[in-house]
């Protein structure tokens, strides 16, 4: 058990029958009354994001998860197999526990995925994920100067907007978290 003051970004508790992380939190002192502290969470089942207020003194249940890496394997319609790298177990999962990511993964692509009490709960790809681009439009000569962009398709099958001076077959780099163009591999 660990008290609400002891709350941080990122700590995962049990509450209200389910399994939640911290996303923010903030300690409050009004006059003479007692401190409270508001906390947003996201349900790691759901991902449902929810608001609480708590007394100073309540406590949660504070939950372990134990971080695991695996290596993305293939994808089988909605469905994705990864293999466990030390026990060479493969898991499947599917597309609404990957979630937006899956669009990023490629063949032999390490990940993290997080589990609770043997199950799994969250699968995370790299910040960063490094890949080739299969389609997109020639650039043309004088148009590094415009500052535009153009769809990109990546070798995964994300669509991302590049500058206009990427050409077909070029590495490039992609932020995992928001689908934008980071540089050239």
């Amino acid at each position: 058990m660990i008290s609400v003051t002891d709350l941080r970004n990122g700590t995962k508790v049990e509450m209200d029958g389910g399994l939640w992380e911290c996303l923010e939190y903030q300690h409050q002192k009004i006059g003479r009354g007692g401190a409270k502290v508001v906390a947003k969470f996201r349900s790691l089942e759901t991902g449902a994001i929810v608001e609480r207020t708590f007394n100073a003194g309540e406590k949660l249940k504070d939950i372990f998860i134990d971080y695991r890496t695996l290596q993305f394997l293939y994808s089988d319609g909605d469905s994705y197999t990864l293999m466990d790298m030390e026990t060479f177990d493969q898991p499947v999962f599917s597309k609404e526990q990957i979630g937006d990511a899956a669009k990023f993964l490629t063949e032999n692509l390490e990940v993290t995925v997080d589990y609770y009490q043997g199950r799994p709960l969250k699968v995370t790809l790299p910040i960063v994920v490094e890949l080739t681009i299969v389609q997109t439009d020639p650039g043309i000569k004088g148009d590094t100067v415009s500052g535009g962009s153009k769809p990109a398709v990546l070798e995964s099958g994300a669509v991302v907007n590049v500058p206009l001076f990427i050409d077909q077959g070029e590495a490039i780099r992609v932020d995992t978290r928001t689908g934008e163009y980071l540089g050239r591999a």
